[in-house]
């Protein structure tokens, strides 16, 4: 069976990209967090399938749960940057991008004690407007980026993009795509997220696997911590179609990811697309 790269996006429910005009960041702190006790049953479902997977993880998650990177990199798994306060790179001017990419990535290094070779754009954030991302992620040592998703969507996507592995830039730095299913021309979502709530089990399986037999590929598949808890807190105020992405069945996540880590083969990023075992 062909080895997929499971990777889940370290976040809490108020950091949502969708709930930024509703949630203040001075708010953050005074709000329940519900990522430690996620994390942790993640952790338990990996293990008890002998999955391993790569945490994308929030710096400012890590700065107040230091215990979460520690036990993500006890297990098995690679840490990789999801940046430091979950602000989208476009949202962000090439200094500011620097400084929060490379202040997670120290972070998430002195407090794991493990290299972090990967980083992950909040909202998949970097495009044809902001390719310069790239080279900033490069100078400040990182080895690979999974931030280009290939789709349309209506808050990001590049959907020329390759659907696979490729070096978008001359020194080397490589971009991994979450996975797509291209069909008549066009890439459709099979990577996870919301479409995998939404969709039938069934057919998110039947994308993953013509992804690994047909195309011949590993496939990546992403989700967050928030997303196998329907306990969360409710937001007030929000859009419908906000509501409906972030909520449509919570309750029934957990018991579709595992059916997913028994049914396919996981892995860590760094050991499927650049080959480190170190």
């Amino acid at each position: 069976m062909m080895k997929n790269a499971m990777t889940i996006d370290v976040e809490d429910y108020f950091q949502v990209s969708a709930f930024a005009p509703h949630i203040a960041r001075n708010q953050w702190d005074s709000l329940p967090c519900r990522v430690e006790r996620n994390v942790m049953r993640i952790i338990e479902m990996l293990d008890a399938h002998s999955a391993k997977a790569t945490f994308f993880t929030l710096g400012w998650i890590a700065e107040r749960y230091p215990h979460l990177v520690r036990e993500i990199v006890a297990g098995g798994h690679e840490i990789a940057s999801h940046g430091y306060g979950h602000l989208r790179a476009t949202d962000q001017s090439e200094t500011e991008f620097r400084t929060d990419v490379t202040h997670a990535k120290k972070l998430l290094e002195d407090l794991s004690g493990a290299a972090v070779n990967g980083y992950r754009a909040p909202s998949f954030s970097i495009g044809h407007k902001n390719m310069w991302a790239l080279d900033v992620l490069h100078d400040a040592g990182y080895l690979y980026s999974s931030s280009i998703y290939p789709v349309r969507h209506d808050h990001y996507g590049m959907p020329d993009a390759p659907r696979f592995k490729f070096q978008p830039r001359p020194h080397g730095l490589v971009e991994l795509p979450p996975t797509t299913m291209q069909l008549l021309g066009r890439n459709f979502p099979a990577s996870g997220g919301g479409y995998f709530r939404l969709l039938p089990y069934s057919l998110s399986a039947w994308m993953m696997r013509r992804v690994n037999q047909v195309d011949g590929k590993s496939g990546i598949f992403y989700f967050h911590p928030w997303e196998i808890d329907p306990k969360q807190p409710r937001q007030a105020g929000v859009g419908l179609k906000t509501r409906f992405r972030h909520y449509v069945n919570l309750s029934r996540m957990e018991g579709r990811l595992e059916r997913l880590l028994q049914d396919f083969d996981w892995g860590r990023m760094d050991h499927i697309f650049l080959d480190r075992r170190g």
